[in-house]
């Protein structure tokens, strides 16, 4: 494996491994550290104290980003009849039935993220086992299952994300920008932590939030005190 190059090690050093930084200061540290050419995603990953293989210890939610991604969301809605005209209206970009499933099924996945109505799901679960594991299946509990799919649909392209747990415990989510303001970043990191301390499962025992860092697409974590 390559050494990481000289930018980076610079960023590294500039960390002081003995402490943890508030959001406000690791967002200072992250603009003046961070390197790459392009504009770089800004990622918040948080290791959590609960076991991934208890039903009852799943952390899965969604939470509305306060100043958006920065990036440029494709929805999909598997809708018919008004519901279809509401999504299209709302600025979907690929609305269908089975058409949509079939299109799917032939191999086309150029979307982030997918809303249906109830009616469709049964539809749907047919091509499960293509988005199910791309965490692009839509689901109840995120609200992805819905009939008010054009308000989902403008809230998905306002900067709403999903939050899950991976099978190690650990939660990674994209939260804008380098280009974006300080406390614009610094405020969407504060609602994607608020909101995954508010999805604490009632059966997770001792410390809930382990470990959270925050890092740019090309750049080494800053850890955050929370």
């Amino acid at each position: 494996m390559p050494s990481h190059g000289k930018k980076y090690r610079q960023a590294v050093d500039s960390i002081d491994r003995t402490r943890k930084y508030t959001v406000a200061e690791a967002v200072n540290l992250l603009k003046k550290t961070s390197y790459a050419k392009f504009d770089e995603s800004v990622d918040l990953d948080i290791r959590l104290g609960v076991d991934p293989r208890n039903a009852d210890q799943q952390v899965r939610g969604t939470v509305n980003l306060p100043n958006g991604t920065g990036k440029s969301v494709r929805v999909v809605v598997f809708a018919k009849g008004e519901a279809a005209a509401e999504a299209q209206a709302a600025g979907a970009d690929f609305v269908g039935a089975e058409d949509l499933i079939e299109k799917i099924q032939g191999g086309w996945l150029d979307f982030e993220a997918a809303v249906a109505t109830p009616n469709m799901m049964r539809d749907v679960s047919k091509v499960g086992r293509v988005l199910g594991p791309r965490g692009l299946m839509p689901n109840p509990k995120t609200g992805t299952v819905t009939m008010a799919v054009g308000q989902v649909v403008k809230e998905l392209k306002a900067g709403k994300v999903e939050y899950r747990l991976d099978r190690y415990a650990n939660i990674h989510c994209s939260v804008g920008k380098r280009s974006f303001e300080e406390n614009a970043l610094a405020e969407n990191i504060q609602s994607l932590i608020d909101a995954i301390q508010k999805a604490r499962p009632a059966s997770a025992k001792g410390v809930y939030m382990k470990s959270v860092s925050v890092s740019s697409t090309m750049g080494p974590g800053i850890p955050l005190e929370v």
